[in-house]
């Protein structure tokens, strides 16, 4: 009996001993960002024979819990990419030698004090980097959130002296209803004629009714002028024929685009004044059909070089009329013609100053000419188990079996927490709890120990009889 309760002993002093350790490492942690606490839960072991007349003492055992799940206090930063998630879920890191280490294990924490490495990408205290789904021209992600490979380090200074081209264009005018119709011997769309058909508008032979300049971007970021112009048609009642056309023609294709033109229609509207889609027209330079129905883009060719010599994509712009039977693009009524607003996408967004990240992970960079750009969107992984997660090295968790799998949430659906920019989240440990917690376990390794003096004097007296 007394080596069982000395062996029951020992096992006290093993157990306490772990429960010394991971109290130790909460009060080391209270001041760590995102900081789980940890506490020690004890078990018995028992070795119960058949017996009802004996007892045999086994002992104890320890093992430790981490409250992955516990929400800590969040506090206010002044930094933009101090980051916190308000809610269920973790940030998505990488670890590795360098931000482009894609053989790095994919991590998760609640440790958001990022700030940017030597080369733009950001990353946390522990040296892991931030992943996002990256932002495509039009504003989306990608489709298949839940694999990792889609998820990219996020760098903010990659993008300066960034350029972007213009994609889509937007009006809101007035075409006024008085306006005297331009005779079809002035201007007739239906020839090719230099002087009267579709083209003399940008040739200048035509005196447009209505003009109005819009500024665009190529794929290098350089700005150039397009004129929409227009005449009222003299045969067809509440339509509209108009040309869009460079400013600088030798910007252009000049085999394809005459005088600068890349584009004429007509514009129809209905008789209270709104724009009558189903009737209003586009075609390019070459005289085919743009679907306007379907978002179809005007495409156009710019010059092998140009006057600058330098060489750009092909342009492809979708325009915007307005809604079919509304006023919220072109329409027609017995005011003023006048550009009331335009909407145009792409910039020479010259250099990154600085980053605005979104209560729904939305990261958009801010650029000394005041222009914004939404480049990422931070996931929230998300857990069936949170508590099940295994501690990695830097306050960071990765997967195990009783965790299950992640899944990658937009913040603030799903069950996702939202992100709490300009904030960081405090460790949950309590320093009055793992005090009191110390004492606890200090004064049971003490009793363990009068165990095993006591089960010492007991051999003791049985080697001298």
């Amino acid at each position: 009996m007394a080596f069982t309760a000395l062996a029951a002993g020992v096992s006290g002093l093993q157990a306490f001993t772990e429960g010394v350790g991971v109290i130790a490492d909460n009060i080391t942690n209270v001041n760590t960002i995102g900081y789980k606490e940890t506490r020690s839960r004890f078990s018995t072991l028992v070795t119960e024979t058949a017996s009802l007349s004996s007892y045999s003492p086994g002992g104890v055992r320890a093992f430790s819990e981490t409250l992955v799940s516990r929400q800590g206090l969040l506090q206010p930063s002044a930094s933009a990419t101090d980051l916190s998630v308000d809610g269920a879920g973790f940030f998505v890191v990488r670890d590795g030698t360098g931000a482009q280490d894609t053989d790095g294990e994919v991590l998760y924490t609640r440790a958001g004090a990022f700030t940017q490495d030597s080369e733009g990408f950001l990353q946390n205290t522990a040296g892991l980097y931030l992943l996002g789904w990256p932002v495509d021209s039009q504003g989306n992600i990608t489709n298949n959130q839940q694999d990792p490979a889609e998820l990219r380090p996020i760098n903010l200074s990659a993008l300066n002296s960034f350029g972007a081209p213009t994609q889509n264009v937007s009006f809101r005018a007035n075409l006024q209803n008085t306006t005297a119709p331009t005779p079809t011997s002035t201007y007739d769309p239906a020839t090719s004629s230099a002087t009267t058909g579709v083209g003399s508008l940008a040739a200048g032979n035509v005196t447009a009714s209505f003009e109005t300049n819009i500024q665009i971007f190529d794929s290098q970021g350089r700005e150039h002028t397009v004129v929409l112009a227009a005449v009222k048609d003299a045969t067809t009642p509440n339509q509209w024929n108009y040309e869009l056309y460079f400013d600088d023609a030798a910007q252009l294709d000049s085999a394809t685009h005459t005088d600068g033109l890349i584009g004429s229609g007509s514009l129809r509207f209905n008789p209270n004044g709104s724009i009558d889609l189903d009737n209003t027209t586009l075609n390019n330079a070459g005289g085919t059909a743009v679907d306007l129905s379907n978002n179809e883009a005007l495409t156009f060719e710019y010059a092998a070089g140009g006057p600058d010599n330098v060489e750009v994509a092909d342009g492809a712009i979708r325009f915007d009329f307005g809604t079919n039977d509304g006023t919220d693009g072109f329409s027609q009524f017995d005011n003023e013609s006048t550009l009331i607003s335009s909407a145009v996408d792409g910039a020479n967004f010259q250099n990154v100053n600085g980053v605005s990240i979104g209560q729904d992970g939305t990261v958009t960079a801010l650029f000394d000419n005041g222009l914004e750009l939404t480049i990422f969107q931070l996931p929230v992984a998300t857990f069936s188990n949170a508590d099940g997660l295994t501690r990695r090295q830097g306050n960071a968790f990765g997967l195990s079996d009783l965790s299950g799998i992640a899944t990658f949430q937009q913040a603030g659906q799903g069950g996702a927490g939202k992100i709490a920019p300009n904030s960081l989240e405090q460790s949950t440990v309590d320093l009055a709890n793992e005090f009191s917690e110390l004492i606890k376990v200090q004064r049971a390794f003490s009793a363990s120990t009068r165990i095993i003096t006591t089960s010492d004097e007991i051999l003791e007296e049985l080697t001298r009889i």
